[in-house]
């Protein structure tokens, strides 16, 4: 009997825990504030590496170099070589964009990368060799940005004399397709973002690393890191950075609006590998207690509310196993509501069980990249050490040879 009580209490105290990160998360998602106009905007290089064929790359490619951005832009598409099957897009996305003497845009060949680098690194590396803008920008291939989303960021990096860097989070607005794409609306929409916004409202509007699918610098952070080679060796190279920016004394500033990640049609396989891709990176990539925080406490109390759920089950304890069995189904409710909040598409079916799913095989999930030593990133295989960054010395294999590695623009 003695047992029991304690069980029920354990069960009250984590759907208390629930609804108090709960209440925390939806206020830091709703306390977000728009950006202000800047007197004088700084020109802008912006980087984009492409590698592969994302889905709905030509719009993307379209939107990139459609924005209201008050000054002038440079955009510089970097791909491997002339074999990239996004090469096309990019000239015809460039062809149609309206000319302009504060407009240019260009194409880049930055060869495979060197031994100890992502592919992603190795090409802003090089597209940052040739950016002339006073700001550098490094947007990823699969977000879709709004007219605004330039101005936007810059205002945000400019806002703060201290600030070094300022990201976009992103966000998956779309509505779901399949049970992939559920998975990694979830991830992106209930896990990461508002534990991003909760992080970033305690911190005053900063975080100790970045989140890089949209992300400004200023030069002289850039050159305070001592330049983007000092992140060689890093598979989160992002994060990496904004950790160096605040070591070096600037901060890295969020920005109030999310930008969109484009991703639908995702089979579970594929969604798979992606879940297990971000454990890794997580495992290898997030600094401070901040952003992590959320995530530990929300698995422990569902984790929790299924052992005590299953102890009362065994023992008959009906009232104990009810209501410690409603803890875990809260926090898959409140990822689900959290993911609604932040802008998220339609979860149809199984689709808002999806939570509850990721919550239950992150263990095993966790389990198997801490003991694997190979990843698999957008057609390159990367080995790692047993911290989960590139292993010295054999950190890339390409699955091709870069067999024309002219530059070009």
């Amino acid at each position: 009997m003695y047992f029991e009580i304690l069980l029920i209490l354990l069960a009250a105290v984590l759907l208390w825990q629930t609804a108090r990160s709960h209440i925390r998360l939806s206020r830091a998602l709703r306390a977000q504030k728009n950006s202000s106009p800047l007197v004088r905007y700084p020109s802008v290089s912006v980087i984009r590496p492409i590698k592969g064929l994302d889905v709905g790359a030509q719009e993307n490619l379209r939107a990139s170099l459609d924005n209201d951005y008050p000054a002038s832009v440079e955009t510089i598409f970097v791909f491997d070589n002339q074999t990239e099957p996004a090469l096309a897009l990019a000239q015809k996305a460039i062809a149609a964009a309206a000319a302009s003497i504060d407009r240019s845009a260009s194409i880049l060949f930055s060869g495979e990368p060197l031994a100890g680098r992502t592919g992603k690194l190795h090409a802003m590396i090089a597209g940052l060799a040739k950016a002339k803008g006073e700001i550098v920008v490094f947007a990823d291939s699969d977000i879709r940005t709004g007219r605004q989303s330039l101005a936007q960021l810059v205002e945000t990096l400019m806002s703060d004399e201290k600030a070094g860097s300022a990201f976009a989070p992103v966000v998956v607005t779309s509505d779901a397709e399949t049970l992939g794409d559920a998975g990694y609306a979830m991830m992106i929409n209930g896990l990461y973002g508002p534990a991003a916004a909760a992080a970033a409202a305690s911190g005053g509007g900063k975080l100790p690393f970045i989140m890089g699918q949209f992300m400004a610098f200023r030069r002289e952070a850039l050159a305070a890191i001592g330049g983007l080679q000092s992140v060689e060796g890093q598979l989160v190279d992002d994060m990496y950075i904004g950790a160096r920016v605040q070591a070096a004394g600037f901060d890295n500033r969020v920005v109030p609006q999310s930008v969109p990640i484009i991703q639908h049609g995702v089979g579970l396989g594929e969604f798979l590998r992606t879940y297990a891709r971000w454990l890794t990176f997580s495992r290898s990539g997030l600094p401070g207690r901040q952003f992590k925080i959320h995530g530990y406490v929300r698995g422990a109390v569902f984790w929790l509310g299924l052992a005590a759920s299953a102890i009362a089950w065994s023992q008959s304890w009906w009232l104990a196993a009810a209501l410690s069995g409603l803890a875990p189904m809260a926090v898959s409710l409140s990822y689900h509501r959290l993911h609604r909040m932040i802008g998220g598409g339609r979860l149809h079916g199984f689709g808002r069980l999806v939570a509850f799913a990721v919550l239950l095989s992150a263990p095993l999930v966790l389990a198997m990249v801490s003991f694997k030593r190979e990843l698999r990133w957008r057609g390159r295989i990367y080995n790692l050490n047993q911290s989960g960054r590139l292993a010295t010395g054999r950190a890339l294999k390409p699955d091709q040879v870069c067999t024309d590695c002219e530059q070009s623009s």
